[in-house]
């Protein structure tokens, strides 16, 4: 599992929200969907929140 990863969890989550949702919501959303995954995930478990919020702005840069 890597950084990249969180993306589709991302998009997953703002698309549980309707398109759009506060960061906190969106971590709240993968937390609850994904938190085996995280606590596995070795290092990344420790950056996974600051990761998501670089994932949102690499998509809100590519547009979509």
């Amino acid at each position: 599992m890597a950084k990249y990863d969180l993306r589709d969890w991302l998009v997953g989550a703002l698309n549980a929200h309707g398109g759009s949702a506060r960061i906190v919501d969106v971590c709240r959303h993968i937390w609850q969907n994904h938190k085996n995954e995280l606590l596995a995930s070795g290092d990344l478990f420790y950056t996974w929140q600051y990761d998501v919020r670089w994932a949102a702005t690499e998509l809100k840069k590519s547009g979509s």
